[in-house]
């Protein structure tokens, strides 16, 4: 797995050993940030954004961000292999103190009555394809309204996926590629 374009193009990422974490394939990840910058449906600019980054993982997914011009990535990974991972990642490539790793359950986080003093132009869910609440933590970030005026949600499903996307949600577009759907909401 690489960083396909921006400042670290070619730069060749860290993944766990093991079989818990799903890393986003490069096929999928370039076809994601593709539509981003060529779509007319989506005004987001991924240049100064902020962005973040649900079910980690490795990173793959905020790195190509942070390589493309992020202002600031919010990375949420529980699995504590893969935070060593993405740690060792955000190191390759000298992540700045604005990029920052939350070893939360990005549920339990998000069901606190915390308030979050932060809003977001992407927010990438990547959870396991098994998870099965997807629409409890949709919904979380719609009521805590951290997305901005004009953000989008990106969301990674396998395309078998029989979950129905919430509808206080707006889809824009969905794609498949290979066995994955990648929905682009607001």
């Amino acid at each position: 797995m690489r960083i396909i374009s921006g400042k670290f193009k070619g730069k060749k990422l860290y993944l766990p050993k093991d079989k818990e974490t799903r890393p986003l394939k490069d096929l999928v990840k370039e076809s994601i940030f593709n539509l981003l910058f060529h779509s007319k449906k989506i005004c987001v600019d991924i240049k100064d954004s902020s962005v973040l980054d649900l079910f980690s993982g490795s990173g793959s997914f905020g790195m190509e961000c942070i390589s493309r011009g992020s202002e600031s990535v919010f990375f949420f990974e529980k699995y504590s292999k893969a935070v060593q991972v993405l740690k060792k990642n955000l190191d390759l490539i000298k992540g700045n103190k604005k990029n920052k790793i939350f070893e939360y359950d990005c549920f339990t986080f998000f069901s606190a009555e915390k308030k979050i003093n932060y809003k977001f132009d992407i927010i990438f869910i990547d959870p396991p394809y098994k998870e099965l609440k997807i629409n409890e933590l949709l919904e979380k970030i719609i009521e805590k309204k951290i997305l901005k005026k004009n953000g989008i949600m990106i969301i990674h499903r396998h395309k078998r996926d029989k979950i129905e996307i919430t509808k206080k949600i707006k889809i824009l577009d969905i794609r498949n590629y290979g066995i994955s759907k990648v929905y682009f909401c607001y």
